[in-house]
């Protein structure tokens, strides 16, 4: 039997990993992965392994198609988020799949408060200016008292909520779907987006990415935004129409963000947003921690040998 695993912070564990497939007689497919394999790479390969344990690769019906012509037999998405994913042409194929939910929030809820205090004090700014031997000392902005506009109250927003609430802010929430009371999820209230969006300083955007939040954060909504609003994404980078934040930035509407996801991944070298210093980068590395990755790698073996009847 094989595996197939495309998830690149799982294959940095594997050597943690392996004896878990190798006590099964479980041969490991092991591709070098940067980010994702492209939709081809992974209809050569699909058919010929019996399971998958997938990244944020484009796990399309074709993709799942090929697998299902050749040994394919059941797949687990690693991690929270599904929009790569196609799910219905899954169950189409008889195909069983899982996602491994509620593994990373507080990860990726830290990662959010490096960027917010970070945009704040402009302390990614100053290392870089250091480090070229200039000794700069911007002013930064008092957190207390200031309003964030919180985008999304799952397991990663209300990490974040639990977080926010030691600087003395006050939070305006926004989730359709959420089920809790403001109390509950630790906000000062739960708003149908975007009301109140005018009262924020920051925006932070912990919300899944589906039909609905496509390009959620566009002109309009920037246009609804107060100016010099600070603008936070942990979580899918389609939630930000790129080329309207480019606008934002170079008007001076938004004056920082902290990206730590993009439309395309890598972030293209001809990408404009690479030419505002006023912004911080990321990776898309906002779960991968050491302790995190082993725990969502065990839950999606767990889940994977329960599909092939594995004991």
């Amino acid at each position: 039997m094989k595996v197939l695993i495309t998830c690149p912070p799982m294959l940095r564990a594997i050597d943690q990993l392996r004896h878990l497939f190798e006590e099964k007689g479980i041969e490991l497919i092991t591709p070098n992965v940067v980010q994702v394999l492209t939709e081809e790479e992974l209809i050569a390969i699909v058919p010929e392994v019996d399971a998958w344990i997938i990244g944020d690769d484009p796990a399309t019906e074709r993709v799942f198609t090929a697998g299902k012509n050749g040994k394919l037999k059941a797949a687990v998405k690693w991690g929270v988020g599904v929009d790569n994913v196609d799910f219905k042409a899954c169950e189409k194929l008889g195909i069983p799949i899982e996602n491994t939910p509620r593994m990373f929030g507080n990860e990726v809820a830290d990662m959010a408060i490096a960027y917010f205090t970070g945009l704040a004090r402009e302390s990614y700014l100053v290392d870089r200016e250091v480090r070229k031997g200039n000794w700069i000392k911007p002013p930064g902005m008092s957190i207390t008292g200031k309003t964030v506009a919180l985008v999304g109250l799952g397991d990663i927003g209300l990490g974040v909520a639990r977080r926010l609430k030691g600087f003395e802010v006050n939070i305006n929430a926004y989730d359709p779907f959420t089920k809790l009371s403001a109390t509950e999820a630790g906000v000062n209230q739960i708003l149908k987006f975007p009301e109140a969006l005018a009262d924020a300083d920051f925006v932070i955007i912990t919300c899944a990415l589906t039909p609905s939040s496509y390009h959620l954060i566009n002109e309009t909504s920037i246009g609804l935004m107060k100016n010099g609003v600070k603008l936070i994404n942990v979580s899918r980078g389609a939630l930000i129409d790129e080329t309207a934040l480019v606008a934002a930035l170079k008007s001076g509407k938004v004056s920082g963000a902290g990206l730590d996801v993009f439309e395309i991944e890598p972030l293209p070298a001809d990408s404009e947003l690479r030419t505002f210093e006023q912004c911080i980068f990321g990776t898309h590395n906002g779960s991968n921690t050491k302790e995190a990755v082993i725990r969502a790698s065990h839950k999606a073996i767990s889940l994977l040998f329960g599909f092939l009847g594995i004991n």
